[in-house]
C-alpha cells in the first residue's frame, strides 16, 4: 500500500469514527433520509438552518452506512456548519465536478478533507456510497 492509499484509508476511518457528528438534532428545521439500496446505506440527515441569515447553524446524521458513506457524510456535515446556503451550493458544485472527474480546477480548500473522496471516482461500485449524503442534502436545499 502506497502513502496515498494509507492516507485515504486513515482519513476514511477517522471520519467514519466521528461519533460527535452522529446524533439526532433536537429541533432540526429540515430532515431527510438518504438510502442506497445497492449497498444498504441508510442515513437520516438533520439540518438546523437560520432562516433569516440563510446559514446552516448545525447539522448531524444517524443511520447505518458503510465506512465510505459514513465518512463522506461526516466530512460534508463538518464542512457545511456555519456556512451560508450559497456557500454550501458552491461546495456541492465543486464536489460533483471532482467526483465526475471533470476538469476540476476548483479550490481544494472549499472541499477540505472531502478532496480525498476523488479516489471514489475510480471505484464505480462505491460512487453512490461516497455521494449519498451530498445528493441528499443537495435535494434538501434545492428550494433555498
Amino acid at each position: 500500500m502506497n502513502n496515498i492509499e494509507k492516507l485515504y484509508q486513515k482519513t476514511i476511518m477517522d471520519y467514519n469514527n466521528r461519533t460527535d457528528l452522529k446524533k439526532e438534532l433536537k429541533n432540526p428545521t429540515m430532515t431527510s433520509r438518504g438510502h442506497n439500496p445497492s449497498c444498504g446505506d441508510d442515513i437520516f440527515i438533520f439540518l438546523d438552518i437560520d432562516e433569516e441569515k440563510n446559514i446552516i447553524k448545525d447539522a448531524s446524521f444517524i443511520g447505518s452506512a458503510c465506512a465510505i458513506s459514513s465518512a463522506s457524510t461526516a466530512m460534508l456535515i463538518e464542512n457545511i456548519k456555519g456556512k451560508s446556503i450559497d456557500e454550501v451550493k458552491k461546495i456541492f458544485d465543486d464536489f460533483f465536478k471532482m467526483i465526475k472527474v471533470e476538469e476540476y480546477e476548483g479550490d481544494e480548500e472549499i472541499l477540505q478533507d472531502a478532496t480525498i473522496l476523488k479516489f471514489v471516482a475510480n471505484m464505480p461500485a462505491r460512487v453512490k456510497c461516497g455521494t449519498l449524503a451530498w445528493h441528499t442534502i443537495s435535494e434538501m436545499l434545492k428550494e433555498k
